[in-house]
């Protein structure tokens, strides 16, 4: 794919974002009264998504038992502290460029929303519950690139993947609909490969790859040009990734496996 290179990008989702938006901010304030109500706007792949069981936390990343990804991703429940692990995956080919997906316009949260290659969570079962080196992280990982990007596993094995850091953050829904939000401490993973990309589409709306200039730009350029950002995302890019990137030959002077990085108070 060729590098990102202008921003006639909003134009292909401007349309399409806002019939979603429109269809969040006029739906029913008594949305979760039910189950059926509840999801009844949504798609049944995503919703179905949903019955999957995350990995509960405390603040200090101790698993504490599971819970679905509804109830994880529940505001009120956020509100109360609930907490769950995820992670985030940066890839970036030979020619240095990050990979970027559009999230689909179908997902619960945020949809079409640019975000880094790929996010998401390990789930609450023996192989990706495993914490010796970040194995279970490092195998939900896999399982989600070749479940949004179509990358089979031999072309992202487990050692091509460099667990970096942890993120603690939290943010709601948007477009915001009082229902749904993100808490979670966030893994962050790099890998640095050159793979090949078949696309899901009920995940991913659109991808691309983009040089360091072009990200800052993007971010910089998507208030004024209706260009939605992921809030971890943004997060990453503005106090951390600059510095990673500059390092992506040798990580090493970046890992840092002890601290987790509280931003749950930074501004998004």
């Amino acid at each position: 794919m060729e590098a990102f290179s202008s921003f006639n990008l909003w134009q292909r989702l401007s349309s399409s974002w806002m019939r979603v938006h429109r269809r969040f901010f006029h739906a029913s304030p008594h949305m979760a009264s039910s189950e059926d109500l509840m999801f009844k706007n949504y798609d049944d792949v995503q919703h179905k998504l949903m019955e999957e069981e995350c990995i509960l936390i405390n603040e200090d990343d101790v698993n504490i038992g599971a819970a679905t990804k509804k109830i994880c991703h529940l505001w009120s429940n956020i509100q109360k502290g609930m907490l769950h692990r995820a992670f985030s995956v940066f890839l970036f080919n030979t020619k240095n460029e990050l990979l970027l997906q559009q999230r689909s316009m179908s997902k619960i949260t945020y949809p079409g929303h640019w975000s880094n290659t790929c996010c998401s969570h390990p789930l609450n079962f023996p192989a990706e519950l495993e914490e010796r080196d970040s194995l279970g992280v490092l195998r939900a990982a896999q399982r989600k690139l070749k479940h949004e990007l179509g990358i089979e596993a031999h072309e992202v094995p487990i050692e091509s993947m460099k667990y970096v850091t942890r993120i603690h953050y939290k943010s709601q829904n948007v477009p915001n609909d009082g229902l749904w939000g993100e808490h979670e401490i966030d893994y962050i993973i790099f890998v640095h490969r050159d793979v090949t990309l078949h696309v899901n589409d009920a995940e991913v709306k659109d991808v691309c790859y983009m040089t360091k200039a072009d990200v800052r730009s993007f971010i910089d350029n998507s208030t004024e040009r209706a260009i939605f950002i992921s809030p971890w995302f943004r997060l990453i890019v503005e106090h951390f990734l600059p510095t990673w990137w500059d390092n992506l030959q040798d990580l090493r002077p970046c890992l840092d496996y002890r601290t987790i990085h509280r931003m749950v108070d930074c501004q998004i």
